[in-house]
């Protein structure tokens, strides 16, 4: 490990559950690597959702866990743990963590790392990890997606919304997307989704059906979505949660599942043992990887320096987000 790390690191802090006024700038004492773990000096961090119902607190981080929301980053190894063989000072990464991204400089278990892909920025990059294994883990592993099948996406112009979208083309398989303006819809059919609906005016349970359903859900949303998720679901179909925008309770017909054979399940990322997040990251490395290109990478909608996080924190609440937020960072 070198001797010249920094003494103190620039952050954004939480002071206080709430608004996205409570984000502030300050610092911390430069954390050290332990003998699994990496310092990157940190160029840009993702935005998402859970930093959002973290900043709220409603969405605590793991025990152990840094305080500091960012739960993606992209940046340049400065250190390395003494445990660690793959990788090497100077290399440039993407990781996925449990927290403390946003800031100038960052610890990641080394086995949630994976190199930045070849032409890729680092605004980019920083923009692959939380969605990426996310969709990855519960579309094609739990969900067993296929090619020449079908998946419904709700919120099909959110970071996870255009992540499905250009993964199930790009394996080739069919999405559909809802989303909550014409113009969304436009751009997710633009981005490769067979079809999009506005569900501020289309009942779209109802027309996924006719057009002979699918055969996994994605679900971000929860509540009263549930039973029409279900009941698009072909034979076989499998539903998966990750979120519950609309609400923990939903009803199911037992029997919609028992006739056609479904299957319903969901998962948490963030709080999954660090062996587990690097067998996906291999996964990704193996599988979604060599696929990455100017036809497959995140979508960013906007990039707002790291002092402005609470701006790109109302810009996520506003509901006008098509794809990613990023933080950029000297």
């Amino acid at each position: 490990m070198p001797d010249a790390l920094p003494e103190k690191i620039t952050v954004i802090e939480i002071t206080e559950p709430g608004g996205a006024e409570v984000l502030h700038i300050g610092q911390r004492p430069c954390p050290r690597p332990n003998p699994q773990e990496l310092l990157i000096k940190t160029h840009a961090a993702g935005v998402n959702r859970p930093d959002v119902l973290q900043r709220k607190g409603v969405y605590p981080p793991p025990k152990g866990a840094s305080d500091i929301p960012g739960l993606e980053i992209a940046g340049e190894i400065i250190a390395i743990g003494k445990n660690v063989s793959q990788w090497q000072i100077g290399d440039k990464v993407c990781a996925l963590l449990t927290g403390g991204g946003y800031g100038d400089h960052a610890i990641a278990h080394s086995g949630a790392c994976l190199p930045i892909p070849e032409g890729f920025t680092y605004e980019e990059a920083a923009a692959l990890p939380e969605t990426f294994f996310t969709v990855w883990t519960n579309l094609f592993e739990d969900g067993a997606l296929k090619k020449g099948e079908r998946v419904l996406v709700h919120g099909g112009t959110s970071g996870i919304g255009t992540t499905t979208i250009m993964l199930a083309k790009a394996f080739g398989a069919q999405s559909f997307a809802t989303a909550g303006t014409d113009e969304k819809c436009s751009f997710a059919k633009n981005l490769g989704a067979a079809k999009a609906f506005n569900y501020n005016n289309e009942d779209w349970s109802k027309e996924i059906k006719a057009l002979g359903g699918v055969d996994v859900v994605l679900d971000m949303v929860g509540g009263d979505y549930l039973l029409k998720n279900i009941a698009c679901l072909r034979e076989g179909g499998r539903h998966i949660s990750i979120a519950f925008q609309r609400g923990m309770i939903g009803e199911v017909n037992i029997v919609s599942i028992m006739r056609k054979r479904l299957q319903l399940t969901g998962s948490t990322l963030r709080a999954r043992a660090p062996e587990e997040k690097a067998r996906i990251a291999r996964a990704l490395r193996q599988q979604v990887w060599p696929k990455l290109g100017e036809s497959l990478k995140p979508v960013i909608d906007r990039r707002f320096p790291l002092a402005k996080a609470a701006k790109a924190h109302k810009y996520m609440e506003s509901g006008a987000l098509k794809g990613k937020i990023v933080l950029t960072i000297a």
